[in-house]
Formats: structure tokens, sequence, C-alpha cells
């Protein structure tokens, strides 16, 4: 998205104070994706973001306190942007659990390809900013499980789909895809991201493999 896209009007035509605050805060969190995924965590500063989003550092203040809530704020909404996405991905008529999985993974990798700034802000920079950084990350990680696995509850109910012999077999799926999508972020291996769902098919499968039955 560009900046034109979510410029406003001023003078007597500008809309309410809360819809300009709201493009203004839209644009911040822009910028500091482009700021966090260019600079890194530590080296981003508030001033290089206001500065990113053609606004004063003042601006930038009357949003956040400091950098660390931008980017925490900036996680957690991207965080549920990729879930809603994740959770649209299934035709709901679908019922095999690897066709699901498939399709979830195709979109969760699409999504990063589509908004690699998010992304690397999301699974790589986040955890520069320390313990809060780290626990966002780790709730990230275990909300996603839990929807793997109660997903494939369903199906073991459903029409006896193998089941995970334990929810630590979907965190660790899902570790799995993060830290393939974080290589690919921070080295460009793959080249296309999109290489990476039969890999994910795999360690889906060999989870399932183990299922008790």
């Amino acid at each position: 998205m560009t900046d034109e896209q979510v410029t406003v009007p001023r003078g007597r035509h500008a809309p309410p104070l809360e819809v300009r605050l709201n493009v203004q805060r839209r644009r911040l969190f822009i910028a500091a994706a482009a700021v966090f995924s260019r600079l890194g965590y530590a080296d981003a500063s508030a001033e290089a973001i206001a500065r990113e989003a053609g606004m004063s550092k003042a601006t930038f203040y009357e949003h956040f306190a400091n950098k660390e809530e931008c980017i925490l704020q900036l996680a957690q909404l991207a965080a549920a942007a990729a879930r809603n996405a994740v959770a649209a991905a299934v035709d709901p008529d679908e019922e095999r659990f690897e066709v699901r999985v498939e399709a979830r993974v195709r979109a969760f990798l699409g999504t990063i390809a589509a908004f690699p700034d998010v992304a690397r802000v999301v699974i790589v920079e986040i955890i520069g900013v320390g313990p809060r950084g780290a626990n966002q990350r780790d709730r990230m990680l275990h909300e996603f499980a839990e929807f793997l696995d109660e997903e494939n509850a369903v199906a073991h109910e459903t029409y006896g789909a193998p089941r995970f012999a334990a929810f630590d077999d979907a965190y660790a799926i899902v570790g799995a895809i993060v830290e393939l999508a974080s290589r690919q972020l921070r080295t460009g291996v793959p080249e296309d991201i999109h290489e990476l769902v039969p890999v994910v098919e795999r360690v889906v499968a060999g989870a399932l493999a183990q299922s008790p039955r």
C-alpha cells in the first residue's frame, strides 16, 4: 500500500479527528514495517519511522510511547491478519485434513510473500525486543498450534483422520513453518517461499505417521 492510499484531505474538507488519527496510525505502521525490516529493531528509531511516514517525531509519539510499543502493536495486528487469512483459506466442504493443511500453509506463505516487511517484523525482528517480544512470538506460535490441533481433532472425529500423538506435534509443525519462513526472509532461501509447501507437507505426514490411531 502506498502513502497516497492512506492520505486524507486537510482544511475544511478534513475528516473527523478519529479518522485522521487512524490514517496516521496506518501510515506509521507501514513505515515501521519498512524501517524495522531494513534496519533491524536495534538500529530503528522513532525518528526514522516518522521520517519514513512523512510525519514529525511528535506525531509518532502521539500514537506510541516508544518503538517497542510500536513493534509489539504492529506484530499483534499482523499476526491477527495472518490468522484470518489462514482461517479463510479452506473450502468449508473440504474434510480431508491433509488438503486443509496444504491450503492453510499456502495461505500463510502467500501472506508472507505479499507482505515481506511485515512478516520479517513478526517472525524475525520481534525477538530483538527482549522478553516481551519473545513472549508475543511464543503466543503467536501457540495460537497457531492450537488452531492446527483443533482442526486435526475435528478431522479425526469426523472421518477417522490420524490424530496427533500430542499437542507438541502441532506446535512442532508450526515452529518448523515459522523457522523455514524466517530463513527465507533473512537469506532468500528458497527464492520462492512457496517451495516450502512440500517440505511442510512432509513434516505433517511425519507427525501423523506416529499417530496411535
